[in-house]
C-alpha cells in the first residue's frame, strides 16, 4: 500500500490535535508515517500510533530549535527519500505553509494548500478546497511529484485506530541554508486558558459593533460559557480593541470551527474568507441588511450589547 508522510506538529513531545487529524486523512489514502522533530519527537510515538501511524520517523537534533524551518524541510526532503510517499500532508499553519511550499519546490512536487478533504482517486490524491472566500469548492490533484498538501484544522474527525506506530531515526543531512536564521529568543505567550483559536471547535467573534476594546469583555463572556475561543474581525484589530494574534479573515487566520457566533460583524469579504467553511454560522448584527446574514445559518437582528448577555446568562442557566 502506498505510503502518505505526516509532518507531526507537537510541542515538547505533546501531539496537537490538528496532527490527529492529519492521520485520519491519511488512512484514507494509504499508510500513514509519520515525521516528528525536535525535543520531545520521540514520546510523541506512542499517542501516533494510537491513531494510525504505522512508523515514526524521529530525529530529536537540536538544529530544529534553534534554527527556522530551513532543518524542518531538510528533514523532509530526507524523509522522502527513504518513503518515497505518495503525499506530504501538512498543518495549514503560517509556519506549515511555508514548509510544505520550501519542501514541494526542492522535491519538485504540487503544492495543494488549505485543503478540507483528502481521498484517494484515479491517477493520486484528489484534495479538496474551499476557494474564493469558500464561495467555490475545487477538486483537484498534482500532475508531478508527490502531492505536498496543508490541511486547515478541523477538517476531519480524530479517530483513534491502533497501528505499530515502530520509531525510526530518520539521518539528516542539513543544508548549508539551516543555519540562515538563528532563533535568538522566546517569550511565552500569555495563556488565556481557552482554546487555539484556529484548532477550536467554537469560536465567538466580535468586530466593529463591538465599539470599544472594553466591550470585548461580552464577547469573552459568551465565549467562556461555550467553552470557546475568541475572535476579532480586521476593523476591531485596526481600532486596537484586541490583539492581531485573534483577528479572522484573508489577512489573518482560517478558522473552520463545528460553532461560529459572529457578533457586530458586517460580513465583509475580508472576513468570511477566514470563516466561511465554519460547519454551523450564527451572527448576531442590528443592521438587517448586513452582508452577513447571506452566509449563516442563523441570524438575530438585534443590538449585540442585549442579545450577547442575554444569550450567556441562559447558556449557564441551561449547563447547571
Amino acid at each position: 500500500m502506498a505510503e502518505v508522510l505526516v509532518f507531526v506538529d507537537h510541542v515538547d513531545g505533546v501531539v496537537r490535535k490538528p496532527t490527529l487529524e492529519l492521520l485520519t486523512l491519511a488512512r484514507r489514502v494509504g499508510e500513514p508515517v509519520a515525521v516528528a522533530l525536535g525535543a520531545g519527537a520521540g514520546a510523541t510515538a506512542g499517542v501516533l500510533g494510537e491513531h494510525g501511524a504505522v512508523r515514526v520517523l524521529v530525529d530529536e537534533a537540536p538544529e530544529y530549535g534553534e534554527f527556522l524551518v530551513v532543518p524542518k524541510v531538510d528533514a523532509l526532503v530526507a524523509a522522502c527519500e527513504a518513503v518515497s510517499p505518495v503525499a506530504v500532508l501538512v498543518v495549514s499553519s503560517a509556519e506549515g505553509k511555508e514548509v510544505a511550499a520550501r519542501l514541494a519546490l526542492r522535491t519538485g512536487s504540487g503544492l495543494l494548500t488549505d485543503v478540507v478533504d483528502v481521498e484517494a482517486g484515479e491517477g493520486g490524491v484528489v484534495v479538496v478546497q474551499s476557494v474564493f472566500a469558500a464561495s467555490f469548492t475545487t477538486r483537484s490533484r498534482v500532475v508531478r511529484g508527490g502531492a505536498v498538501v496543508t490541511v486547515k484544522p478541523n477538517s476531519a474527525p480524530v479517530e483513534p485506530v491502533a497501528a505499530a506506530g515502530e520509531v525510526v531515526g530518520l539521518e539528516v543531512s542539513f543544508s548549508p541554508g539551516a543555519s540562515g536564521t538563528r532563533v535568538t529568543g522566546r517569550e511565552a505567550r500569555e495563556s488565556t486558558g481557552r482554546p487555539e483559536l484556529t484548532e477550536a471547535a467554537i469560536v465567538v467573534s466580535g468586530g466593529r459593533g463591538v465599539n470599544g476594546a472594553e466591550n470585548f469583555a461580552l464577547i469573552e463572556a459568551l465565549a467562556d460559557s461555550l467553552g470557546a475561543a475568541v475572535g476579532a474581525s480586521r476593523a476591531a484589530v485596526d481600532a486596537g480593541w484586541y490583539p492581531h494574534s485573534a483577528q479572522v479573515g484573508q489577512t489573518g487566520k482560517s478558522v473552520s470551527p463545528q460553532l461560529y457566533i459572529a457578533s457586530g460583524i458586517s460580513g465583509a469579504i475580508q472576513h468570511r474568507a477566514g470563516m466561511q467553511t465554519s460547519k454551523t454560522i450564527v451572527a448576531i448584527n442590528k443592521d438587517a441588511e448586513a452582508p452577513i446574514f447571506d452566509l449563516v445559518d442563523y441570524g438575530v437582528v438585534g443590538d449585540l450589547f442585549q442579545v450577547v448577555p442575554q444569550l450567556t446568562d441562559e447558556i449557564k442557566a441551561r449547563k447547571g
